[in-house]
């Protein structure tokens, strides 16, 4: 099997070290950038399994990097910031990026979310109905194309938008708790990132207009699917 290569992009050399000596044990190929402008030239090199890349740094920040990646790649993208508020991952989620890490953070956990996104990249969640198109009133999904319509119109969804959306038309008047969804979705088997749920249905939701209604809020349990009859 193909061994994952990380790029780790930090100014802080220690951080970057303590991350290397704890993924390099799970047998992991690293490259190390110490700036935005470094990290995109090893980018345009070589090929990533997933980028963990700071936020705050020298010359281009995290921000930005992400943006140019995204002009050309979906690798996967985990951001370490030392700020952990909702405005900042909801920017970082409509970019393109898969998941947060806050300073200060376990190297353990940063592993686990590692390992679950790089499995989803390369096994994504299953096809598993036969038919290629879902429409729920004025909201149309096309599995193949993986197209979002809402009344005629293509929506920009996230890569992890679109499997959120996925797994719930595939799973229709079910309720699932958040740490279900995480598990599903993110492939993650930890407790302890309840948010990263909610602020995906948040805009999730706010992509879908007044299709948002067919996410259903249970409260105290997690959310389901409720759109009626499928035509």
């Amino acid at each position: 099997m193909h061994k994952a290569r990380i790029l780790i992009v930090d100014d802080e050399e220690r951080i970057r070290d303590m991350i290397k000596e704890y993924i390099s044990l799970e047998g992991y190929s690293v490259d190390e950038a110490s700036d935005g402008v470094e990290a995109l030239a090893l980018f345009k090199q070589n090929k990533y399994s997933l980028i963990v890349l700071d936020i705050m740094m020298p010359r281009m920040d995290g921000w930005s990097v992400c943006t140019e990646i995204r002009k050309t790649s979906n690798v996967p993208v985990i951001m370490l910031t030392a700020r952990g508020e909702e405005y900042d991952k909801l920017f970082g989620f409509e970019l393109g990026v898969d998941d947060y890490i806050v300073k200060p953070f376990s190297p353990k956990e940063l592993l686990a979310r590692m390992k679950a996104i790089i499995r989803r990249s390369v096994s994504p969640l299953p096809e598993a109905a036969p038919e290629n198109k879902a429409i729920f009133e004025g909201l149309v999904v096309e599995f193949a194309a993986r197209n979002v319509y809402v009344d005629g119109n293509i929506i920009d969804l996230t890569p992890k938008e679109y499997e959120l959306l996925n797994f719930f038309i595939r799973n229709p008047n079910r309720v699932f708790s958040r740490e279900q969804l995480l598990e599903k979705v993110w492939g993650y088997d930890f407790a302890g990132n309840d948010r990263t749920v909610d602020t995906h249905v948040k805009m999730l939701r706010e992509s879908l207009k007044d299709y948002r209604k067919f996410i259903v809020t249970v409260w105290g349990t997690g959310y389901k699917f409720e759109a009626g009859v499928k035509k």
